[in-house]
């Protein structure tokens, strides 16, 4: 055995599938996530009393009741802004928590300078299509 390099060999068929899902350039959070949804609005094109569909990932959630009902509320991000998504008289909802993407629906109320959505439509995408 000599001590010449070996030529590289071409990857095999597990290596170049898994290659597909892990990129050099993956988005950092606070870059803009590409929106494949069609008919979305961005976060940080939504107005105060417009009805609009976003989508985004869930950033964190939190139980926060409010004037002494139960409120799950949760802060979207699409990588333009953010947004408070908030159901009244909840406490938990199977599949919202962090890390989750979601796609909402309802009419922009703004809060306090937030745009809120209360007890939006919603739509938790399934692991594999995050």
């Amino acid at each position: 055995m000599s001590g010449a390099p070996r030529p590289s060999k071409r990857p095999g068929k597990i290596r170049r599938f898994l290659d597909r899902f892990s990129t050099e350039d993956e988005p950092v959070e606070d870059e803009p996530t590409r929106n494949d949804t069609a008919g979305c609005t961005r976060i940080c094109d939504c107005g105060d009393r417009q009805i609009v569909k976003v989508t985004g990932t869930l950033r964190s959630v939190t139980l926060r009741p409010r004037a002494g009902v139960p409120a799950l509320e949760a802060e979207l991000f699409d990588g333009s802004a953010s947004l408070d998504v908030v159901w009244l008289g909840r406490r938990a909802i199977a599949g919202v928590e962090p890390g989750r993407t979601l796609i909402a629906s309802g009419r922009v109320a703004m809060n306090r300078g937030r745009p809120v959505l209360f007890n939006p439509k919603y739509e938790l995408r399934s692991l594999g299509q995050e």
